[in-house]
């Protein structure tokens, strides 16, 4: 934010400063400006232009005639010899800033080894960098760091230093800043330090998974590592942590809690909210706040209240890879929910620390981007940007053999970044999926880059999330619209779009053509935004009974599941969950958020029809087309007197039909030949039939024999 102090300098660009006075200082007024750097050499400023701005200061651009160093500390000088520190602004914004100090080793962050470390951060405007280390007997050590080629600050530091703590303390534009290191892989609790620590004492275990032939043979769950288990009474001795989260024993087993559970679901993907260094929790006191965690601080530091040792450096690692290794030798891929859109503190950011202004979306006026509403936007078209998030998702697709990647907010961050993202890590893992929250998000980021739904086509394999399935399907998850209804909450005039939305929004029928294939498109209806479908049912159902808003819930899970593209569900979708009432729970209390096994045991007979469901789903391939050609070829649709639709898929082996009825009355219809019944509300034990009453609020899913 520029224009608060009395005089201000910003190094805008290598021949250009520009300066702020306030008219409350010397009216605001001096004919002459001076550069000088920490050599005590002059250099005269030209200016260029003069002109007041509405905040009672007068804004000078002046003209650098002489070769500027970029890491000197500079101080402008104007005419009654008053000074302020040149802060390298803008200038870190132009083209020719990134291609004179892009670095392309991979060096940076501690490498470590027995005999020695060696340190290496970037850092192209720093003016002085001490390393200080900060052993476990209350010693700490200073190292001046020194300036190589392309803004790479260096040090080497003998000995093992393996579970030592350091932090950075840089002097940039006139000040010092303590820091933690952003290429760090660990740190201590609250990100108060970084700590060094020996990779290969923590290599985790692979285990083969079975191939996707496309993201569309994923069934995605979502949920909260704390969540997931922080209920008390159901049998994990580490409740709300990644041990807990894949804990078993007698009791869980027998309770059918925690990842007993999950496994029993038959789900493909299980995505965890987010895992790594958040700010709005401590650490050190874990149960006295409650966030989803959208508030992040480090992007390669785990978050330390899902371990079990809070203070330790690596017992946070070691709990998380052997989350993902239980996992996967249970046959669940994991990916994980990241925030790379914004930080949770953007003045006390490592980033912002170190290069500052550099990382953070930035106007020439030194106005800071607030798409994301959370005060600042992340910059992913400066190329160490790009680069960092890129190796960020590169390292733990190496490192933890994650799965995929959700991306918060995707359409604050570039196209490009995106793109390479995918395929970076499809390259190391050939079923690596990537997805995310494609909102047009009021950025500073030309909309032609923004990796958003209106972009789908410059993302070729990379899925949105499907507004218009959860909005058609359910109903509008606007506070102000809880009592709109979707297709299957009662609107059956949305037939039409019901079509469109079954075929993933990839056709031209229904509505518009909103995305290019089924591997491009999340089908849900719930996740941990906005109100779960059950409350929503509260009030767009009001007054019906519940055992018709339980079909509806049914419905709604079966319409995601055999829709076309990529179904996802929210963990305890499946069992009525609610959060009484409560559309944005992420700060509140366990007692809101946490999985409920005690109502899931009244739902015991949803969670079966969701199994059997997504067993559906997994065993009939015509459920899972990944290219459009494909679904004007293999899927059409036909209406039953304008109050319910029939789906039908088939491919070269089979036909399967499945009818969705919201309505209240009963209906009849005559096949063209006799079927098996695989669901009725439910598992279903009919076979040859010709003859279907269709009762209200219905759903049934049929092969013909």
């Amino acid at each position: 934010m520029r224009q608060k102090d009395y005089f201000e300098a910003y190094i805008d660009g290598y021949d250009k400063v520009v300066v702020y006075m306030s008219k409350q200082s010397y009216e605001g007024k001096s004919a002459r400006f001076y550069l000088k750097d920490s050599k005590e050499q002059i250099i005269e400023l030209k200016i260029c232009s003069i002109e007041d701005t509405q905040n009672n200061y007068r804004k000078y651009i002046l003209e650098i005639e002489e070769e500027l160093t970029i890491g000197e500390e500079y101080y402008v000088y104007h005419e009654h010899a008053r000074k302020t520190i040149a802060e390298y602004s803008y200038i870190v914004k132009t083209d020719r800033f990134d291609e004179e100090f892009f670095y392309d080793g991979n060096d940076l962050g501690p490498m470590y080894s027995r005999r020695h470390t060696s340190f290496a951060l970037w850092a192209p405007t720093a003016y002085r960098i001490v390393l200080e280390l900060k052993r476990n007997n209350g010693l700490c050590e200073t190292f001046e760091m020194k300036r190589g080629e392309k803004g790479v600050w260096r040090t080497t530091v003998p000995g093992d230093l393996n579970g030592v703590a350091y932090t950075y303390h840089v002097r940039v534009n006139g000040r010092w800043r303590e820091t933690i290191d952003p290429y760090a892989i660990c740190g201590g609790a609250n990100s108060s330090v970084s700590a060094i620590c020996d990779r290969e004492s923590l290599r985790f275990r692979t285990y083969p998974l079975p191939p996707m032939h496309s993201a569309c043979d994923a069934v995605i769950y979502e949920t909260s590592v704390r969540d997931f288990t922080i209920q008390s009474g159901i049998g994990v001795h580490h409740p709300g942590t990644f041990r807990g989260f894949v804990e078993e024993n007698p009791v869980t087993q027998a309770m059918q809690t925690g990842f007993s559970y999950l496994r029993s679901l038959g789900i493909t993907h299980v995505q965890l909210m987010p895992v790594f260094d958040f700010g709005s929790v401590d650490e050190v006191y874990p149960q006295m706040f409650y966030n989803w965690g959208y508030d992040p601080v480090h992007h390669r530091c785990l978050e330390g209240i899902y371990s079990t040792d809070i203070l330790s450096y690596s017992a946070r690692m070691r709990e998380f890879g052997h989350l993902v290794e239980e996992c996967h030798k249970n046959g669940i891929r994991v990916n994980l929910d990241v925030v790379f859109n914004h930080a949770y503190d953007k003045e006390n950011f490592a980033f912002e620390n170190i290069v500052p202004n550099y990382f953070f979306l930035m106007n020439e006026q030194g106005d800071f981007s607030n798409g994301s509403w959370c005060g600042n936007d992340i910059d992913t078209t400066r190329r160490m940007s790009r680069r960092y998030f890129i190796d960020t998702c590169v390292w733990m697709t190496r490192f933890y053999h994650i799965d995929g990647l959700r991306l918060d907010l995707m359409g604050i961050l570039s196209i490009d970044l995106v793109n390479e993202i995918y395929l970076r890590c499809r390259s190391i893992n050939p079923d690596f999926m990537v997805y995310g929250e494609g909102w047009d998000m009021p950025s500073f980021l030309p909309q032609e880059q923004r990796a958003s739904i209106r972009n789908t086509g410059k993302l070729p394999f990379v899925a949105h999330f499907s507004d218009r399935f959860r909005d058609v399907i359910k109903g509008s998850t606007s506070a102000y619209e809880i009592a709109n209804k979707g297709f299957c909450t009662g609107a059956e005039h949305l037939l039409d779009i019901v079509k469109n939305c079954l075929c993933a929004s990839c056709v031209d029928f229904g509505a518009g053509q909103m995305f290019a294939n089924p591997r491009n498109v999340i089908n849900y209806v719930e996740c941990h935004d906005n109100h779960t479908s059950w409350d929503k049912m509260r009030e767009c159902c009001r007054g019906e009974e519940r055992w018709i808003r339980k079909r509806r819930q049914e419905m709604m899970i079966a319409m995601v599941l055999l829709a076309q593209g990529i179904p996802f569900l929210h963990s305890g979708q499946e069992f009525a969950r609610t959060k009484h009432g409560i559309g944005n729970s992420y700060d509140q209390s366990d007692a809101i958020n946490q999985i409920d096994y005690l109502r899931r045991n009244g739902y015991q007979d949803m969670v079966e029809h969701t199994k059997l469901l997504i067993r559906i789903r997994r065993e009939h391939p015509a459920f899972r087309y990944s290219i459009t050609e494909d679904l004007y070829q293999h899927v059409s649709f036909e209406e039953i007197e304008g109050q319910a639709l029939i789906y039908k898929v088939k491919d070269g082996q089979e036909e399967i039909w499945s009818f969705f009825h919201p309505g209240a009355t009963t209906l009849y219809y005559h096949l063209p030949g006799n079927v098996d019944i695989l669901y009725y509300n439910g598992p279903s034990t009919l076979t040859d039939q010709q003859d279907l009453e269709i009762q209200p609020y219905t759903t049934i899913v049929c092969r013909f024999r």
